[in-house]
């Protein structure tokens, strides 16, 4: 992780983050840190239609706005040289962005290219020690129709973040707009607020109930 920007926090990993950290570190067939190979089942797209005018400029500002509201999304993941891995959160961590122009390609043309695109980003995996582990692409089909590609890594977002990340993100753009109505954003629950009350759970106590209730089905 670069140093450039400086640190804001560091932070444990909850349970999940530490098995999905183990696979990722298993599928990578590089074998050496910090390394891209092999397929990571890990990495999520998140395809968004956009139809009308785009601000893309806005659009930016939006993915920074929420960047800055939640600071685990910026995390990298570190483990090398530690006895328990963390996750280091810069102060700033820009996000990856490219912009496709298929304006000029036929239907058919623009729908291979989206595959292939799609394809392309699914197997692009990221290194976790280098954030943000997310990144933005847009692919522009007509002057008002748009593909919004998110790819991240499922270490940062679990299921049901997923709505909750594109309906931020939204919001964002819409108030970068100035757009009419736009709604206000939610108030944030700090993520470490989340982590101090999963380690103050008993755990032995949630074992001891989740085996019992499993019990029938492994006799």
């Amino acid at each position: 992780m670069s140093a450039d920007h400086g640190l804001e926090d560091i932070l444990p990993l909850a349970p999940l983050q530490e098995g999905l950290l183990f696979h990722a570190d298993l599928s990578d067939t590089g074998g050496a840190p910090g390394t891209t190979d092999g397929l990571d089942v890990y990495t999520m797209r998140l395809v968004f239609r956009l139809d009308g005018d785009l601000d893309t400029t806005a659009l930016r500002r939006a993915t920074d706005t929420v960047l800055d509201r939640h600071p685990h999304l910026r995390a990298a993941f570190l483990q090398e040289g530690l006895d328990r891995p963390v996750q280091a959160i810069p102060r700033v961590a820009e996000v990856p962005w490219r912009e496709i122009d298929l304006r000029d390609a036929d239907p058919g043309r623009q729908r291979s290219e989206e595959r292939r695109i799609l394809d392309e980003e699914r197997g692009h995996r990221f290194d976790l020690t280098r954030p943000p582990l997310l990144r933005l692409t847009l692919l522009r089909q007509g002057d008002q129709d748009h593909t919004l590609v998110l790819t991240a890594h499922h270490i940062l977002l679990d299921g049901w973040s997923v709505p909750l990340l594109g309906k931020e993100l939204f919001t964002a753009y819409a108030q970068h707009t100035k757009a009419p109505a736009a709604p206000a954003l939610p108030a944030v629950r700090p993520y470490r607020d989340f982590l101090a009350w999963l380690a103050a759970q008993d755990r032995p106590a949630a074992t001891t109930a989740w085996r019992e209730a499993l019990a029938p089905l492994t006799a």
